[in-house]
């Protein structure tokens, strides 16, 4: 029996017993320090399998002076990192398959049909928050993982299976990975791209920005100066600036997105009484940041670009816009097109689903763009489920989109990490 038909016999004879693991995995409702009991079936299993197992809560300490790091937590308790490793025998690609474990909150549950941690199957979809984003990407790799080891076959590269904390808030726990030594020569994320290959991915990162005025009694108000009003000033200079980074974004793998490295402004909060000049707003967003620019480099343009206003209205020379960098950060990524595991999943996406991948950039950011620049290991993007169901009410997977993938996979890891005859 070939390769190619002993995996499909793999799959099927085990379809359902990985369907039962992804509901059990989903029912674990791994918000942020709700991790570790999950955390611990799966370094289990892993050790079932074989693998050398690291299993370690994260030390903010070690982690906080790193120019990636960022997270509300004071401490990761409850919330394990874990890191398997399949050795190779030696003259292999390494490869990192990293997923992350913690899910957004399930929001208002009055918008769910059923309980969102039910990992109800239904016409071929399983539901439940974490389906998507990005349990079943996980359940994914792990498939492959246990079919090379359940085949008896040996890669001459290591195998590294990551199942990481705080994604969802920045990074932290591949942050942690990494600062515990962990690299490759390259990487694989399953997040939901729709099985699309994604070698370039945005970053982004919050900021405030502080307006100031004049107050005054609402009766008089033009003895006053509304920061209200100056802050439309402040929002066109974001909104123009948001255009001109994009027209500047020419890479053809952005180009079916309408708006590739947005800029939003999600509050605004100001005045303290509706019978007063408001003397102060408070404006919070979300700043995209191109794959190939550093994150200083498009800091810098912004707080330039506001630092300008003073050129064309005389009152934000006595009165600059307060521009600050706060809570979230996801870092920038981009993989060469020529690298050979891309060509890898290109030709092994085709041999399996009879036609060429879309190959493109995600306008979102994952841990691919942290291991790319701090661990010196290209990452790209690649999985089932869709991110338009990620963080929504009614999250859901294709089940069958998994097994596919994961058939992918299977091969991809073949090929990079290379088998001994």
């Amino acid at each position: 029996m070939s390769t190619e038909e002993k995996i499909k016999q793999y799959i099927s004879n085990n379809r359902d017993h990985y369907i039962d693991l992804l509901r059990e995995w989903v029912q674990h409702p791994t918000r942020s320090g709700q991790e570790y009991d999950l955390q611990k079936k799966i370094a289990e299993r892993l050790e079932n399998s074989g693998l050398d197992v690291d299993f370690w809560e994260p030390d903010r300490r070690e982690l906080e002076d790193h120019p990636a790091f960022t997270s509300p937590r004071k401490d990761f308790k409850d919330s394990p990192n874990v890191v398997g490793t399949l050795k190779g025998s030696g003259g292999g690609h390494s490869l990192i398959l990293n997923g992350h474990i913690d899910v957004v909150p399930e929001g208002d549950l009055e918008q769910w049909e059923d309980d969102p941690f039910s990992g109800a199957v239904k016409d071929g979809k399983m539901f439940g928050r974490g389906t998507t984003d990005m349990k079943g990407g996980n359940l994914a790799l792990l498939i492959a993982l246990e079919a090379i080891v359940e085949m008896d076959i040996t890669l001459k590269g290591d195998l590294i299976f990551q199942s990481v904390i705080e994604e969802e808030s920045g990074g932290a726990g591949t942050l942690a990975a990494i600062k515990r030594g962990y690299k490759a020569d390259a990487a694989l994320i399953p997040e939901p791209t729709q099985m699309k290959i994604i070698p370039k991915q945005q970053g982004s990162m919050w900021f405030r920005v502080t307006v100031r005025g004049i107050s005054a009694h609402a009766g008089t108000r033009f003895e006053g100066i509304s920061a209200l009003e100056k802050s439309w000033k402040v929002y066109d200079t974001l909104m123009a600036l948001e255009n001109q980074r994009n027209i500047r974004l020419q890479d053809p793998l952005f180009k079916n997105m309408t708006i590739p490295i947005p800029i939003n402004v999600g509050t605004i909060q100001g005045g303290s009484w509706p019978s007063s000049v408001p003397s102060k707003v408070v404006m919070e967003g979300r700043y995209g940041i191109g794959p190939d620019e550093t994150i200083e480099e498009a800091k810098a343009e912004l707080e330039q670009s506001l630092h300008r206003l003073q050129q064309y209205d005389d009152f934000f020379k006595q009165h600059p816009v307060d521009v600050e960098w706060f809570g979230a950060n996801w870092i920038p990524g981009s993989v060469d097109l020529s690298h050979p595991l891309l060509g890898i999943l290109q030709d092994q996406y085709e041999s399996s689903q009879h036609e060429e991948p879309v190959i493109q950039a995600s306008n979102w950011g994952t841990d691919g763009g942290m291991l790319t620049q701090y661990a010196d290991t290209p990452a790209i993007v690649f999985g089932p489920g869709t991110t338009k169901m990620a963080h929504f009410p009614n999250e859901c997977i294709e089940l069958d989109n998994i097994f596919e993938i994961a058939e992918i996979f299977f091969h991809s890891i073949i090929e990079w990490c290379e088998k001994e005859d």
